[in-house]
């Protein structure tokens, strides 16, 4: 499969890797084990990872960064700013709120530069807007940032089509990342249609939609005490169970074609358009490994919609996220 751009600037293989389950969010792993699906990733031709100072808070980044330090000439690096994560004598923590503020944006990326051991960002995005800071006082500092030398290119997270667009006014956006998949495809709304406009890449995270549409999660029980799931409304056991039928359909058009259900579900966010570049996260090799195969599944118009069909929104029980963080997406 040919690569692909986000931006003017970026060109990545079509498929990147999200880092965050590595160190947060999901349970985590050894850093070894860690280090080994990154260095794989990297021979398989994936060079596009993506990271946070929030996951962890902090060591994500650190692990994302000596893990690719010796690979650092084949690959970008993508880190997000924008929670309201402070140090405190215990260790940084994640408050609520967000913090935009132009001079918190600077501080933060000169943080995130450390922690990865790098000289440059390749793509630095705004993780939440601030509904407190104009969008144009962010960019600004991105932008600065950008005349500085210490960011490539800069990039939003789960901004809506008006942000986006007054966003780009001020410095050009080259990529912008927000969930997209079977089961969540809140994006095709507005801000595909704006991002293919102006020549914006668009990073759909949890394509599997959370590792539920690999058929593998029947139950809350599978989910560890410290899994982030366990708090979003889709996961609740009740939930899980009524959600499962459609996945079942998916496991069965897989089946059929001779691959998966997480690569059919891959593919088809893949053939949604050649400017989109999901980024599935894996800490198994295998997953990674299945995830790049991927990019090799041909859809037809036909099957794109058939598939697109089999799981939709109006069949998923449960929101994305519970009331507070729904609240800070789509600004």
């Amino acid at each position: 499969m040919n690569r692909r751009k986000l931006g003017s600037e970026l060109e990545v293989f079509p498929v990147g890797l999200g880092c965050m389950g590595m160190s947060h969010g999901y349970g985590g792993q050894e850093e070894a084990d860690a280090i080994r699906t990154l260095h794989r990733a990297v021979e398989l031709g994936v060079d596009f990872f993506d990271t946070a100072e929030v996951y962890g808070p902090f060591t994500n980044e650190v692990l994302v960064g000596k893990g690719l330090k010796p690979l650092r000439h084949k690959v970008k690096i993508a880190t997000k700013f924008g929670f309201n994560v402070v140090d405190t004598p215990d260790g940084p923590e994640a408050r609520p709120g967000l913090n935009s503020r132009p001079e918190h944006v600077r501080a933060v990326a000169e943080a995130s530069l450390k922690r990865l051991g790098i000289e440059t960002i390749d793509l630095l995005y705004q993780h939440r807007v601030d509904p407190a800071v104009p969008i144009e006082d962010t960019v600004g500092a991105m932008a600065d940032l950008v005349k500085e030398g210490k960011v490539r290119t800069i990039g939003l997270s789960e901004a809506n089509a008006a942000t986006i667009r007054r966003a780009h006014a001020v410095h050009p956006v080259a990529a912008v990342q927000s969930e997209y998949s079977l089961w969540t495809r809140d994006p095709e709304a507005e801000v595909l249609a704006t991002c293919r406009e102006l020549g914006i890449g668009f990073v759909p995270f949890s394509p599997l939609g959370r590792g539920f549409l690999t058929g593998a999660i029947t139950s809350a029980a599978q989910l560890g005490p410290n899994d982030f799931r366990r708090k979003l409304p889709r996961f609740e056991e009740e939930n899980i169970t009524k959600n499962l039928a459609a996945v079942e359909k998916l496991k069965a058009h897989a089946a059929a074609k001779g691959v998966t259900a997480a690569q059919l579900a891959l593919a088809w966010v893949l053939a949604q358009g050649d400017f989109i570049v999901p980024i599935p996260g894996s800490r198994k090799i295998a997953n990674l490994e299945a995830n790049v195969a991927a990019t090799s599944i041909p859809l037809t118009a036909s099957e794109i919609a058939e598939i697109g069909a089999l799981v939709t929104p109006d069949q998923v029980s449960g929101g994305r996220y519970p009331e507070e963080m729904a609240r800070q997406a789509g600004r």
